[in-house]
């Protein structure tokens, strides 16, 4: 007969916890559904242990609530289990984070936006020239030695953005910030490397890229996404945030960023 005593009960449930523990198959952890297979199988194995039946109705709502609330843990420890192991959530845990105003989620099952696989990044709608660019954002880009001349240069609605083109090849420019401007889906985790002995990521396949919105007035009001092809990400003297994008080879984007000035 279980026993009313506090530290009794909680004695009792914990060798129930630890007998399910050893008895428990934790299915692959790599299954689709693994974790409804795991919820399945705790609560079809939780059965509390038998108690004999008290003589008052008092006892008998309170033997009730022990057995609720053993098979109540025990479901909510699987159902931690189960997150932990399941692979998106492990993948968002782990591979969730901001790099001076950008944000960057690894996600295997992510797939960039609709468009054509060799298609190159926008260019410079605005058309203006890169001293007229650095007026309106209030600082000036830096520019990369081996692509010559600048075609053109941009800059967005609330001037933090500051984008120069090149054709094919791309950088947009802006200060570090806490907030993100730049949100980053990718399939494949950006490999790390250094630009002048800092940190840098390169993102070696097209993925999802969206950028933030925000009117003159500092109001956000919508976002923009298209698909962005390889990019390298870093930052210039840990006050402006950089990234490349339309450079094939990780190891001629990391010279082109060395190579700013």
């Amino acid at each position: 007969m279980s026993s009313d005593r506090p530290e009794e009960r909680r004695e009792e449930l914990s060798e129930e916890l630890r007998r399910l523990g050893r008895g428990m198959r934790v299915p692959d952890v790599d299954g689709a559904t693994m974790a409804e297979r795991v919820l399945a199988q705790i609560i079809a194995e939780a059965v509390p242990v038998p108690v004999a039946e008290p003589p008052g109705r008092g006892e008998r709502v309170r033997a009730w609530a022990r057995r609720r609330w053993r098979l109540l843990t025990a479901a909510l420890s699987g159902l931690l289990v189960a997150l932990v192991l399941t692979p998106p959530v492990r993948a968002a845990v782990v591979e969730w984070f901001d790099f001076g105003g950008v944000e960057v989620r690894y996600d295997p099952t992510a797939s960039p936006p609709p468009g054509s696989p060799g298609a190159g990044p926008p260019g410079c709608p605005q058309g203006l020239t890169v001293a007229e660019a650095a007026l309106r954002a209030g600082f000036d880009p830096v520019l990369p030695a081996g692509l010559g001349e600048p075609v053109a240069a941009s800059v967005s609605a609330d001037r933090r953005v500051l984008s120069v083109c090149w054709g094919e090849v791309r950088i947009d420019a802006f200060r570090a910030t806490i907030d993100p401007l730049f949100y980053k889906t990718t399939p494949v985790p950006a490999a790390y490397t250094e630009v002048d002995g800092r940190t840098a990521l390169w993102f070696p396949e097209r993925h999802r890229l969206t950028l933030k919105l925000v009117d003159e007035a500092g109001r956000s009001y919508g976002h923009e996404v298209r698909a962005a092809g390889p990019t390298l990400l870093w930052q210039h003297g840990g006050l402006l945030t950089l990234r490349l994008e339309g450079v094939e080879s990780m190891e001629r984007a990391v010279k082109l960023a060395e190579s700013t000035r």
